[in-house]
């Protein structure tokens, strides 16, 4: 068995005492490389997980994982059995934030029928595609408005993409791949 050392030992109490078994925040004085050093280590034994944090619970962040979200780590059953606290909670929470999220993947918005953004798709959708000059008569939005709803509304809050192209006589046009 592996010896614990000092700072794996203040690591896995602290986190055992917390709601979830969260080993966040780590002790003070602990911080950059000797930070990552010191958790990679943990993780590699089994004592520690990353697990995605739930921000509206207000999880503490061990690492933001570059799409909005990030991790937290947890003290897994080993890491309380290091300590020699016997895991009764821990398979518990492990299966529910497994399962959470398996099962709760992002919904994805949509539109509602009759909107300017519902017309802006279907306009969109079509295999001619449409102009700005289209688009801004058909919604009355001024040009920057339209392309902000394809870049942001359509592009980032519904995933849809959307590209553009020059075309002779026509200009640049729009459409949803």
């Amino acid at each position: 068995m592996t010896k614990l050392t000092e700072t794996s030992t203040i690591i896995l109490s602290a986190g055992a005492q917390r709601p979830d078994n969260i080993a966040l925040p780590l002790p003070k004085g602990l911080a950059g490389a000797a930070a990552k050093m010191a958790v990679a280590k943990m993780i590699e034994r089994g004592w520690l997980q990353e697990v995605d944090a739930n921000l509206r619970r207000g999880e503490p962040l061990w690492r933001e994982t570059g799409d909005g979200h990030g991790t937290t780590l947890v003290v897994t059953e080993a890491g309380l059995l290091a300590i020699g606290i016997k895991p009764v909670v821990v398979k518990t929470v492990v299966g529910i934030r497994e399962h959470a999220a398996a099962t709760l993947a992002p919904k994805q918005p949509t539109p509602r029928a009759g909107t300017k953004q519902a017309m802006l798709i279907a306009m969109l959708q079509t295999p001619e595609g449409a102009t700005m000059e289209a688009i801004v008569a058909a919604t009355g939005w001024l040009s920057n408005t339209a392309r902000g709803a394809m870049s942001g509304a359509l592009g980032k809050k519904l995933g849809l993409v959307v590209t553009s192209a020059k075309e002779d006589g026509r200009g640049r046009v729009y459409r949803i791949t």
